[in-house]
């Protein structure tokens, strides 16, 4: 999958924003955004800790924001970027929200196991089991962020 320039422009305001609440000691530090028609949409960060409710992903909050601005629950057409491989949750999320495109930053193979509910599933089962219906890139801005959600970080 190659990135629109908008895109990695995208994933670069993902990484530096998680990298802000890093720095800010910040002990969620999980940022979206979604990205359609050349133009980002809306940028994110993980809420579940400011509301309790364990459903406020970056990402879910990212769908939930776009939502509301285009007026409809049919994402098409639109990119989610993400700090770290979307869980399990937001996945089905994307899927349901009908989004075709997911970049992310940290790869599950390199975060801590905690932060996946259902670690040994990965993407690509993901990617399997609704027959190849989203195109995937992981890894960019990796270098950058991975520190954040190394082996150990949820601790």
């Amino acid at each position: 999958m190659k990135l629109t320039a908008i895109e990695a422009e995208a994933m670069r305001r993902v990484a530096d924003h998680a990298l802000d609440l890093h720095a800010d000691g910040k002990d969620i530090v999980f940022t979206a955004a979604i990205v359609k028609d050349g133009t980002i949409l809306v940028q994110a960060r993980n809420e579940v800790g400011a509301t309790n409710d364990v459903s406020r992903h970056a990402e879910v909050v990212a769908m939930a924001r776009v939502a509301d601005i285009l007026g409809t629950r049919d994402l098409s057409g639109c990119t989610l970027l993400a700090s770290c491989q979307p869980c399990e949750m937001c996945l089905g999320a994307m899927r349901w929200a009908g989004i075709d495109r997911v970049v992310f930053g940290a790869q599950q193979e390199y975060v801590d196991d905690a932060f996946f509910r259902f670690p040994q599933l990965r993407i690509t089962d993901f990617h399997r089991a609704c027959n190849g219906a989203f195109a995937w890139q992981g890894g960019v801005e990796e270098h950058r962020i991975a520190h954040i959600y190394a082996p150990g970080a949820a601790t």
